[in-house]
C-alpha cells in the first residue's frame, strides 16, 4: 500500500473510531441525561403512551388513566377525590412534570423501572402493551376522610401515624387542589391560577409548612426535664415563681389567665399549660440539652417518607430565646408531621419509628417487588419516662385543656397549643392539638392537627382545644373503628 493510500486508510479508521466512541458515549454515558432532558419531547410522549399504574389506598385505586383525543399524548392521569388525596399522591402532568409519589415512583408507574424488566420482556414477547406497577400506601381512607372533612373551610393540616410501626395513616392539607385539573396538555390556565392563589393550595402543609408549635412543644420540654433528671416525679412541685422573668431581661413571661402555676407540678403545669413552668424548665436545662432532646424526636433533620418533609427546627439560641423556644415560640418551628412524630414516640414508650407512607410496590402481575420494613429512628426517651409523660398527657384530656378529645371507653392523651406569630404577635394565632389513643394492643394512632385559622373565628376564640382537638378526635375514632 503506497503512502497516500495508507494515510487515507488511517484517517478513515480514526473517523470510524471517533464515531464508535461518540456513539458509545451517547448510549452509555449520556443516556440518562438525554432521556431526562426537559427538551426531549419523546420521553413525555412515551410516558403517556399507555395507562399508568395506580396509587392504592385500602385496596382501592385513588388514581386512574383516561384515553385522550390529543395528537401526542394517548392517556392522561385522573384522580378520585383528588383534593383529599393530593397531599399523598401529588400530581403528574403532561406539561408540568410530577410531584410527590407520582414523581418518586414515576418509573414504576410507567413500567420503566428495572424491577419490572421481567414483566416488560413477557409483554414484548406476547405482544401486549407495556403496563405500569402499583404503589400501595399505608394510608387509612377513613382517617384521611375525617381529617379532610374536619379541615373543611379552614387553612391547616393533619398528620396521623401508627406509633408502633411509623405508618402514615392520614396526611391532609387545606385548602387543596384537584390534580386532575392540571394533568392534561391544555391545562396551563388552571396551573397559573393555582400558582397565583394566595392561599397556596399546592402547598403540602402537613409536610412542607413549618409553624411555631406553641404549647404542644411543652411535652418535649417535659421529656427533657425527665431525661436530664431536673424533675423525676410528675407530681412533685417544681421551682416555679408566680412571676417568671426571662433570663438576662426584665421581660416577664405571662400565663394565659389566672391559673395555678406557682411551683406547680409538671402534671398540673401541663394540664393548665403553664408558660412560666416550662419556660423556666427550658432555661434551667439550657439550650444544648433542649436541642439534644428535640433532635431525639426528629428536629433539625429532613425526614423522607419517602416524600421529603421540611426540616423542623429547634435553634441554637440565647438564654431568653431558649426559654421561649421551650414553650414552642421564638425560632422554634415544626411541621405537623414532626409533632405527630413527637406524640407517636411518647405513645410508643419512647421509641420513635421512622414515618413512611408506601407499604409495598406491586408489579402488573400483582407480584410484590418491594416491601417496606418498619425501622426505629431513635429512642427519644426512656420507656419509664415516656409512661410518666403519657400519664401527664392523659390528665390533660381527662380534666385539662384537651377535654374535647375524649373518646368513650378509650384512653386518650393529648396537648393543646395556641401559637403566636407575626410581628409583635399581630397574626391570628395557630391552633394546635397533638394526641394519641391507647388500646390493649398499644397505641394504634397518634395525631397532630394545626389550624391556621378561618375567616369565621375571632382572634380571641382561636384555641387548640376548640378548633384542633375535635378534628384529632374524629381521626382517632376513624382509626380505632377500622383497626378492630
Amino acid at each position: 500500500m503506497n503512502k497516500p493510500v495508507r494515510r487515507i486508510a488511517i484517517f478513515c479508521g480514526l473517523l470510524v473510531l471517533a464515531l464508535l466512541l461518540r456513539d458509545n458515549w451517547l448510549q452509555f454515558v449520556q443516556a440518562d441525561e438525554l432521556k431526562t432532558n426537559k427538551h426531549n419531547h419523546r420521553v413525555a410522549i412515551a410516558r403517556y403512551s399507555q395507562p399508568r399504574g395506580n396509587i392504592i389506598v385500602d385496596g382501592q385505586e385513588v388514581t386512574g388513566s383516561v384515553e385522550t383525543n390529543g395528537i401526542d399524548y394517548k392517556y392522561k392521569r385522573t384522580y378520585k377525590n383528588g383534593e383529599m388525596w393530593a397531599p399523598v399522591t401529588g400530581y403528574t402532568s403532561q406539561v408540568f412534570d410530577a410531584s410527590q409519589l407520582e414523581k418518586l415512583y414515576d418509573r414504576v408507574l410507567t413500567g420503566d423501572d428495572d424491577k419490572l424488566f421481567f414483566n416488560r420482556t413477557v409483554d414484548m414477547i406476547t405482544g401486549k402493551g407495556q403496563k405500569g406497577g402499583d404503589v400501595i400506601t399505608t394510608l387509612n381512607a377513613k382517617a384521611q376522610e375525617a381529617a379532610f372533612k374536619g379541615l373543611d373551610g379552614k387553612r391547616g393540616a393533619v398528620a396521623a401515624l401508627d406509633p408502633r410501626t411509623g405508618k402514615i395513616l392520614a396526611l391532609a392539607s387545606t385548602p387543596s387542589y384537584d390534580p386532575s385539573k392540571i394533568a392534561g396538555a391544555n391545562d396551563s390556565a388552571a396551573w397559573t391560577a393555582l400558582e397565583k392563589d394566595k392561599n397556596q393550595p399546592m402547598l403540602n402543609r402537613a409536610l412542607r409548612a413549618t409553624y411555631p408549635p406553641g404549647s404542644t412543644f411543652k411535652v418535649v420540654t417535659a421529656a427533657a426535664a425527665l431525661e436530664n433528671g431536673l424533675y423525676t416525679d410528675p407530681d412533685a412541685k417544681t421551682d416555679s415563681p408566680k412571676k417568671y422573668v426571662l433570663p438576662d431581661t426584665v421581660t416577664p413571661l405571662a400565663n394565659e389567665g389566672d391559673i395555678p402555676c406557682e411551683n406547680a407540678t409538671m402534671r398540673v403545669a401541663l394540664q393548665y399549660s403553664c408558660n412560666t413552668v416550662f419556660g423556666k424548665i427550658s432555661a434551667d436545662l439550657g439550650n444544648d440539652k433542649m436541642m439534644k432532646q428535640a433532635e431525639r424526636f426528629g428536629f433539625n433533620q429532613e425526614v423522607l417518607t419517602p416524600v421529603r418533609a421540611e426540616k423542623s427546627v429547634y435553634p441554637k439560641d440565647n438564654r431568653p430565646q431558649n426559654a421561649m423556644d421551650g414553650i414552642g415560640q421564638a425560632s422554634n418551628r415544626a411541621t405537623p408531621l414532626q409533632m405527630a412524630m413527637v406524640v407517636s414516640a411518647i405513645a410508643n414508650n419512647g421509641k420513635l419509628m421512622e414515618p413512611y407512607m408506601v407499604d409495598k410496590v406491586r408489579a402488573p402481575n400483582l407480584n410484590v417487588i418491594e416491601t417496606h420494613q418498619p425501622k426505629q429512628m431513635t429512642q427519644a426517651l426512656s420507656a419509664q419516662n415516656a409512661q410518666k409523660l403519657q400519664s401527664m398527657m392523659e390528665t390533660v384530656v381527662e380534666k385539662g385543656t384537651g377535654t374535647s378529645a375524649q373518646i368513650d371507653n378509650v384512653t386518650v392523651g393529648g396537648k393543646t397549643g395556641t401559637a403566636q406569630h407575626g410581628v409583635d404577635n399581630s397574626g391570628k394565632p395557630y391552633a394546635w392539638f397533638i394526641s394519641y389513643a391507647k388500646t390493649d394492643n398499644g397505641s394504634p394512632v397518634a395525631v397532630a392537627v394545626v389550624v391556621e385559622g378561618d375567616d369565621k373565628t375571632a382572634r380571641d376564640d382561636v384555641a387548640g382545644g376548640a378548633l384542633a382537638a375535635p378534628i384529632a378526635k374524629n381521626v382517632m375514632e376513624a382509626v380505632l373503628k377500622t383497626s378492630k
